[in-house]
């Protein structure tokens, strides 16, 4: 790499996410926004090392990138039509720090719009909020590049046409938008922490850009469950060197090894937990992040508390009904000496259409079938949730799986 690409890498990686969420508000429009921002980011690398780095390197590269984004408009048919999109040139000329990060808020509530299929958030998250480019964000996703392109254009366009406004939602409607929020950032987190498809169980770089996202908005707006996710989050991704082994294959959580998880991540969850456990109502991430502080505290698997982990399930359940938290829930029941109870509870709902087709499902079954000593029940189980992964990692599990019940009878 050549000394200048070096250069525009690093100003990229340190400036571009926040640049381009002010552009997008100066500008008015997503697509000229980013071509805006290159251009500037051009300039910066032509201009700086002769002249040196400006005082405000992330204000220069605004003000730049305002101008040739005006430029491009007046050298368009749409100069007319899009002239009253555009701010007044003392806006762009007096930036401040807070205007900017709130920009970065604004991007984030207007990328996770309600209005917007929940497929459509993500990608849009991922591609403004992460500054990945099209083809990562693909991949990530387990989408062809041309499919998520096409999500993406119909997702700007109906922020445009359906005038989606560049906004923080007011204190009024807060309460509604921002779970939609942290429902992207951890469905982002999920994607990267338990990765659907290919070689490897975590992908670092997603859990990373949601934590990062997720840390951005508590600073911004520092609410109960946005501290809430921030642990959650945080003290499961302390495990992620534990969770596969140097050969790649799938370790489960009672059998890890702890000296491998983490600490400080586990310590600064715990902060984060203690925080939005100060606060009321306890709302569902941070009653997700209570159990898991339980396991990460646990210093080895039989030390769990699995009473405590059942009661918080219990009041998750109540509160939050779902099929998943259900089938948690009697994992938990079975764990904690109620075998039994626990597999009655997967036979009522193992016909729910969100659980037959879910493999974890099928692996939770097999999993307490085998230890139950009912080991062509859980053979079943086991072929079952084989069919249903497309995880390499959990396929040769439970290959492994399969293979002890044969080497049993």
């Amino acid at each position: 790499m050549s000394s200048e690409s070096a250069y525009l890498d690093r100003l990229y990686r340190d400036y571009s996410r926040r640049v381009q969420a002010t552009l997008i508000r100066l500008l008015g429009d997503f697509e000229l926004a980013e071509e805006a921002m290159q251009d500037a980011f051009v300039a910066a690398v032509q201009q700086w090392p002769v002249n040196g780095e400006p005082d405000n390197p992330q204000a220069w590269l605004i003000r730049t990138g305002y101008h040739c984004g005006v430029d491009q408009i007046r050298q368009r048919s749409t100069a007319r039509r899009r002239a009253h999109l555009l701010l007044p040139i003392e806006e762009v000329l007096e930036l401040d720090e807070a205007t900017i990060e709130d920009d970065s808020l604004r991007l984030l509530f207007t990328c996770c719009h309600p209005s917007l299929s929940i497929e459509a958030r993500i990608a849009m998250t991922l591609r403004e909020m992460c500054g990945l480019t099209t083809e990562q964000v693909a991949s990530a996703l387990l989408m062809k590049p041309s499919t998520l392109a096409q999500r993406i254009v119909r997702a700007k366009r109906k922020i445009r046409d359906a005038h989606i406004p560049y906004a923080v939602p007011t204190h009024e409607e807060l309460p509604e938008r921002l779970p939609d929020v942290l429902k992207v950032i951890y469905l982002v987190f999920n994607e990267g922490y338990s990765r659907s498809t290919g070689s490897s169980v975590v992908d670092i770089s997603l859990t990373q850009e949601a934590m990062r996202l997720g840390n951005e908005l508590a600073r911004l707006l520092p609410q109960g469950e946005v501290f809430g996710l921030m642990a959650l989050m945080l003290l499961n991704d302390a495990r992620r060197d534990a969770r596969q082994d140097s050969g790649g294959e799938l370790v489960t959580l009672d059998v890890q090894d702890r000296s491998l998880w983490h600490q400080e991540d586990i310590h600064n969850g715990i902060v984060w937990l203690q925080q939005a456990l100060a606060l009321t109502p306890t709302g569902y991430y941070t009653l997700q992040a209570s159990i898991a502080a339980e396991h990460a505290q646990a210093i080895r698997a039989e030390q769990t508390d699995w009473g405590r982990i059942v009661r918080l399930y219990d009041a998750l359940c109540r509160r939050f009904p779902s099929p998943i938290l259900t089938l948690n829930r009697a994992v938990a029941i079975a764990m904690n000496g109620a075998p039994e109870t626990g597999l009655a509870l997967l036979d009522d709902i193992a016909h729910h259409p969100q659980i037959s087709r879910y493999h974890l499902f099928h692996a939770a079954k097999a999993d307490l079938l085998r230890r139950q000593g009912q080991r062509e029940a859980a053979r079943s189980a086991y072929q079952q949730a084989l069919l249903l992964t497309n995880l390499d990692p959990e396929k040769r599990f439970l290959h492994r799986r399969l293979a002890e019940l044969e080497a049993s009878t």
